[in-house]
């Protein structure tokens, strides 16, 4: 099996596990309580709190509406992992359904917590493999399109209005305020999740002693760098400054080999959010 081949499979793979854990949360813990989500998955929610039926029959409906509409105003932007994602969506909803009727946790703060969390990250884990659950991130792009209004901004009014309509559905004051709880801690999970597997820190340093440092990040850390040439312009020295990007977790080990071999050394250390490339995160489309 290539290597090429060998890396889609494991995309994909982590893309259901990542889809499932969203659906999970959903049909265990939100569904069984009428707490209404946000997005496509809330007005499927809202469609089956009126009428009964399934949420994967209307997801897919109304995904594949948008994605219609998007084609037609956007062009064909959309490729085949977010057409994968809704069908996966789909079947697991219906699916699970069917074998998860009771709450997992009656308690409607803690199922609230609990549900949010897990599809916090079960998206976290889809995005962060270049995944899409399409939905209001659709309606984002086609406004964004003709307004000047950021597609962030346009996802949390939709998902606001989405919860909102959920009190005409379940006129329900304390589960339209769980949406809101349910909500939060979504968009908190998956920003937590996507920061901690993709931060890197860029380390700028600055020492005599150059040549070492170079030697153990390029050899013991296994991390490429650059050399640049500069003007220190207090001493109006000639000095070398070493320019390398690594995992968070591997800069500790560098720090006490800095250390070790010039206690001197003058470090500047940021936080980057995305790095890609050989040794890091694969560019994706």
């Amino acid at each position: 099996m290539s290597k090429k081949i060998f890396s889609i499979i494991r995309m994909y793979t982590f893309i259901i596990i990542g889809l499932a854990m969203y659906v999970f949360g959903v049909t265990a813990f939100l569904i069984p309580l009428k707490i209404t989500a946000g997005g496509v998955t809330g007005i499927s929610m809202l469609i089956f709190y009126a009428t009964g039926i399934p949420t994967g029959y209307p997801y897919l409906i109304i995904n594949s509406f948008l994605v219609i509409l998007a084609i037609r105003i956007l062009g064909t932007s959309f490729g085949l992992k977010t057409l994968f994602s809704m069908v996966v969506i789909s079947i697991l909803l219906n699916i699970m359904q069917v074998f998860i009727k009771e709450p997992l946790v009656k308690d409607i703060f803690l199922s609230s917590v609990l549900g949010g969390i897990l599809g916090g990250v079960g998206l976290g884990i889809t995005f962060n493999q270049g995944g899409s659950t399409g939905g209001t991130d659709i309606i984002a792009m086609i406004i964004n399109k003709y307004r000047n209004i950021s597609p962030g901004k346009i996802i949390l009014y939709c998902d606001v209005i989405i919860i909102t309509s959920s009190f005409f559905v379940i006129s329900s004051i304390e589960k339209l305020v769980y949406g809101y709880v349910t909500m939060w801690i979504v968009a908190y999970s998956v920003d937590a999740f996507l920061t901690g597997a993709q931060q890197s820190v860029q380390l700028f340093i600055f020492s005599e002693k150059y040549e070492q440092i170079a030697d153990f990040i390029n050899t013991e850390s296994r991390r490429g760098l650059t050399i640049i040439e500069g003007t220190g312009w207090y001493t109006k020295k000639q000095v070398k400054m070493i320019m390398t990007v690594v995992k968070k977790r591997e800069s500790p080990m560098i720090f006490r080999k800095i250390k070790e071999i010039d206690p001197e050394a003058f470090i500047s250390q940021g936080s980057v959010m995305g790095v890609y490339g050989k040794g890091f995160d694969e560019i994706r489309h």
